[in-house]
């Protein structure tokens, strides 16, 4: 049964996940929008295949925020309700039961819905080792915007309220562990340069510039990037939105409280710390060889290699704010 729900996708390169993520949202959306980076591989051609998909390109701009912003900006969106998938991530069977019994039912005061994330590395569900991740992915169209971040950008409701669901979505990378490194090891500089603006306050305008002025007005912003899939478990960043931008969930702003905690630690320790915290005391053990791979690369190495190019900024610029601005610009991180 499909509902008045369109959903977005943002790709490039994901034919290895296009095809499942499109099959499961059809179960659910009227309209599917998948918004293509030029994909060099056979993402656009398994996406036309399908009657009920469109197939938008624009270049990428090292933004998550920015290309999803396009895409609601030039998609024609004619749902009430817009639901953000990537490609590599999918609807659970109890979460499709549930959106179908409540979206008709939702009041208009309720513009949005929160979702728990399941994230499943080398084909096993991480149950243990990271606390329980919920996000706001549906939302009543022209009723949200999107930060603008680094990392980790959150969907904000610009009036009503969000309601809970209990189903949940899989986040189910089919890529190798080359993949994945390499992946992280870009997210790193950007994950540095949030940290640091936690901790410094480098880029004061970064969500006190009110997305939507970049919008037509009956378009809206939503976001959050795969950064924040992978980074989540410490992604809580410190809040600089201003007092005419609608307030973040209470599920950001208490990731951002832990974040700034977080940035107050000392380098190198912290990520040591955060790793003894998932792996023995949440019992990340027990989720065998891919749950040590999984709180190892992710919960350890990951962290490291964000403060090894913090301490690398530091070294070149030290606490100068202009300097790391134009540090990090030379390294293509957008300001």
């Amino acid at each position: 049964m499909s509902l008045d729900l369109s959903v977005i996708i943002l790709t490039y390169n994901e034919e290895l996940h296009i095809r499942r993520c499109i099959e499961n949202a059809r179960r659910v959306a009227r309209e599917i929008f998948v918004i293509d980076s030029f994909s060099t591989d056979r993402t656009v051609e398994i996406a036309k295949e399908y009657d009920n998909v469109q197939v938008l390109q624009n270049r990428w701009e090292l933004s998550y925020a920015k290309q999803f912003n396009w895409g609601l900006e030039h998609t024609p969106i004619r749902t009430e309700w817009v639901l953000r998938l990537d490609a590599d991530e999918y609807l659970t069977d109890e979460l499709i039961n549930e959106l179908r019994e409540r979206i008709p039912q939702m009041g208009e005061e309720q513009t949005g819905g929160i979702f728990s994330l399941r994230v499943v590395f080398m084909g096993r569900w991480m149950r243990r080792g990271i606390p329980t991740v919920r996000l706001l992915r549906l939302f009543r169209y022209g009723k949200a915007i999107c930060e603008n971040r680094q990392m980790d950008e959150h969907i904000q409701l610009l009036e009503g309220h969000a309601i809970d669901f209990q189903g949940a979505f899989y986040d189910h990378n089919l890529q190798d562990i080359g993949w994945w490194t390499t992946k992280h090891n870009g997210y790193a500089i950007r994950e540095a340069a949030d940290l640091l603006n936690v901790e410094l306050g480098i880029f004061e305008q970064d969500t006190a510039q009110h997305p939507s002025s970049r919008l037509p007005t009956e378009s809206i912003g939503v976001s959050q990037g795969k950064g924040s899939t992978s980074c989540d478990m410490v992604n809580a960043e410190q809040s600089h939105l201003s007092a005419q931008v609608a307030h973040l969930s209470a599920q950001a702003a208490a990731k951002r409280a832990k974040k700034l905690k977080y940035a107050k630690m000392p380098l190198f320790w912290r990520a040591f710390a955060y790793f003894v915290l998932r792996y023995f005391v949440r019992l990340g053990f027990l989720e065998g060889v891919p749950g040590f791979l999984w709180h190892f690369l992710q919960g350890w190495w990951y962290r490291t290699l964000v403060d090894a190019k913090i301490w690398q900024i530091k070294q070149a610029c030290g606490n100068d704010k202009a300097k790391i601005v134009a540090y990090l610009k030379e390294r293509g991180i957008s300001i």
